[in-house]
């Protein structure tokens, strides 16, 4: 089952995010939400723990 993980304010940062965590070995998939700009990123539930760690040091500054 897949789980939102992040809601990325556009496609592009999607993209960055997907990048980042498919290099890391992760399986992710991209859904646009409704008619906005907004994008979904999803992983599989399983993997949740772990990309949550890799995401958060991804996007601290």
């Amino acid at each position: 089952m897949w789980t939102v993980i992040y809601v990325a304010p556009t496609a592009k940062m999607a993209e960055k995010i997907q990048d980042r965590l498919t290099a890391e070995g992760f399986l992710v998939k991209i859904r646009q939400v409704g008619e906005s700009k907004q994008c979904e990123i999803l992983v599989p539930q399983g993997e949740l723990e772990e990309v949550q760690d890799v995401l958060n040091r991804s996007l601290m500054p």
